[in-house]
């Protein structure tokens, strides 16, 4: 994906209510940093990753509550934000998360009930 197709998702979920515009704007700025601090590509094509996924299921009605893909680059924006939504999950430290995706981590990397809240919350690396 571009950074002009990035920003493109950024603002639609502005425009969706999905994050606020204050949030929306934390993470266009971190798409132009990300931009500037872009390393080479790796030699071997296809071996790092391009997404973080983070997906919400309601576990009484199996739908997606959230389901969204954030660019690597945007990583450490979302991995904060996240953390700030749901700030009560036991057993899940945000800096254990960054670690997985420096190791080079891929697939999925993190999984919880929260049986509290009827909700299964699953973060994948792709």
């Amino acid at each position: 994906m571009t950074t002009a197709e990035e920003r493109m998702q950024i603002l639609n979920m502005i425009a969706e209510g999905k994050i606020s515009a204050e949030e929306g704007a934390k993470l266009l700025a971190a798409l132009a940093e990300g931009a500037r601090e872009k390393k080479p590509a790796s030699s071997a094509p296809g071996t790092s990753p391009s997404w973080l996924r983070v997906r919400v299921t309601d576990m009484a009605s199996g739908k997606d509550k959230v389901n969204i893909n954030i660019p690597m680059g945007l990583v450490n924006v979302g991995i904060k934000m996240g953390a700030r939504f749901a700030p009560e999950i036991e057993g899940v430290n945000p800096e254990e998360i960054v670690a997985a995706l420096k190791s080079g981590a891929q697939g999925k990397i993190l999984d919880v009930v929260d049986e509290e809240d009827g909700e299964h919350v699953e973060i994948f690396v792709e």
